[in-house]
């Protein structure tokens, strides 16, 4: 098991006690992300000294971690959430994980197809104009004002 995916705290997981800006800096997120996947469900909710200070297990930094990477793979917060569920449920089969891999590929592929149609819109476009032309009689601007002229 990856350490800090777990919902559950081991003593040996509270060796070190660390603060919000601690976590923060050791996961290059900002504070306010914490605060915000607390409250979204995804990052536990930490125990606080009598003071009100947040306290954080180490493995704290490893979920932030798993939570960016799955960002920067295009996981919603909704589907990371669901992944994270995943992770600590004993029995889970991997192949729910890759079911939402596989739907994610799909999007991606859709993604693409989108922006390399609207990158052909583009060149269309910018074949159109010329330089030397006043922008009154540009074709570019002609177009954006009448966006049922792009053709998409």
């Amino acid at each position: 098991m990856v350490r800090g995916l777990s919902c559950r705290r081991t003593s040996e997981e509270w060796r070190v006690a660390l603060t919000i800006g601690q976590v923060a800096t050791a996961a290059d997120v900002n504070i306010q992300t914490i605060r915000y996947y607390e409250r979204r469900g995804l990052f536990p909710t930490p125990r606080r000294t009598p003071a009100g200070y947040r306290q954080y297990a180490d493995g704290a930094v490893a979920r932030l971690r798993f939570i960016k990477h799955a960002q920067e793979l295009g996981f919603s917060l909704q589907e990371i959430q669901e992944l994270l569920g995943l992770r600590v449920r004993h029995g889970a089969a991997c192949d729910a994980v890759e079911r939402k891999t596989r739907h994610k590929i799909e999007v991606v592929q859709q993604r693409i197809r989108d922006l390399q149609r609207l990158k052909r819109t583009l060149e269309r476009l910018a074949a159109a104009c010329t330089a030397r032309r006043p922008t009154d009689d540009c074709p570019i601007l002609e177009v954006l004002e009448d966006h049922d002229d792009i053709g998409h």
